[in-house]
C-alpha cells in the first residue's frame, strides 16, 4: 500500500541531519506495517499529478498558518476535497489537521489562549492519551458534519473525523522528546513563553502514546484503501 506524504513545511535546518525532516519522522512512526511512502513537497508547489498517485494521503505539520497567503494552500485544499471525493483515505497532522478543516468549511486561527508545547493529555473518546504538541493555531470551528473525537481544556477540537475517509489530529505523534527539545532551542526562544518552554523540557522522558495514534492511522489507511492498494504499494 502506497501512502503519499504531502509535506507542508520543514523541520529546522539544524535538526535535520540528526533527527530528519517531517516525512522521515512519519516513515519511522508508521514503519513496520508494510506501507510504502512517497513524498511530494507541496510547500514548494510540488503536487501529485493525480489523487490516484497513492492509495492514501498524509498531510504534515508546518510553521505556516492555514489562514496565511501562501501559494500552496488553495491547491492543497482542493486536493484534499478531490481525494475524499475519489474515496481515498486522508490523514492530517497539526497544520494538516487545520488545513483539512479549512478545506471542508471549518475555521482555524491563531488561538488567543496561547501555545501548547510538549507533552499534553487528551481525551480520545474516554481514553486519556499523552502526546507531544507544538502549536498556537488550532481549529476553532469544525466543518459541518465533522465529529470531534479528541479534545482537552486547551484544544476543543484536537481530533476530527470526516465520515469514514478523513481523520486528523492536532498533536504530533511523530515528534519525540529530542525533537521537542530541538524546537525549544531553534524556534521556541522569544516566541513561546519561557515558563512553557521550561515546563516542556521538564516533562521529557515521560509516557507518550504515539504508538496508539500510529495504530489508528495505519488502521485508517488499511480499512479505507482502494481495492487495488496492494498492487500500487509494491
Amino acid at each position: 500500500m502506497k501512502i503519499g506524504i504531502l509535506q507542508t513545511g520543514q523541520a529546522p535546518e539544524a535538526l535535520r541531519p540528526s533527527l530528519g525532516d517531517y516525512p522521515a519522522m512519519f516513515e519511522r512512526l508508521l514503519g513496520g506495517h508494510g506501507l510504502a511512502f512517497h513524498t511530494w513537497h507541496v510547500e514548494a508547489m510540488e503536487f501529485p499529478a493525480s489523487v490516484r498517485d497513492a492509495d492514501g494521503w498524509l498531510i504534515t505539520g508546518s510553521r505556516h498558518g492555514v489562514y496565511e497567503d501562501h501559494d500552496f494552500i488553495a491547491p492543497l485544499e482542493q486536493f484534499i476535497r478531490d481525494a475524499l471525493e475519489a474515496g481515498l483515505p486522508v490523514v492530517g497532522i497539526c497544520f494538516g489537521h487545520q488545513v483539512m478543516a479549512q478545506a471542508l468549511g471549518g475555521k482555524a486561527e491563531k488561538f488567543a489562549g496561547g501555545w501548547a508545547v510538549g507533552a499534553q493529555s487528551y481525551d480520545f473518546e474516554g481514553k486519556e492519551l499523552v502526546l507531544n504538541a507544538w502549536h498556537q493555531d488550532q481549529v476553532v470551528v469544525p466543518p459541518e458534519g465533522a465529529r470531534t473525537f479528541a479534545s482537552n481544556a486547551f484544544c476543543a477540537h484536537a481530533g476530527l473525523a470526516y465520515g469514514k475517509l478523513g481523520i486528523s489530529v492536532q498533536p504530533h505523534p511523530e515528534f519525540d522528546d529530542a525533537f521537542i527539545q530541538g524546537l525549544i532551542e531553534t524556534r521556541g526562544r522569544g516566541l513561546v513563553p519561557e515558563d512553557q518552554l521550561a515546563q516542556a523540557a521538564a516533562q521529557q522522558g515521560g509516557q507518550r502514546d504515539s504508538d496508539r495514534i500510529a495504530a489508528m492511522i495505519v488502521n485508517h489507511f488499511r480499512q479505507h484503501a482502494p481495492a487495488q492498494a496492494g498492487v500500487i504499494g509494491q
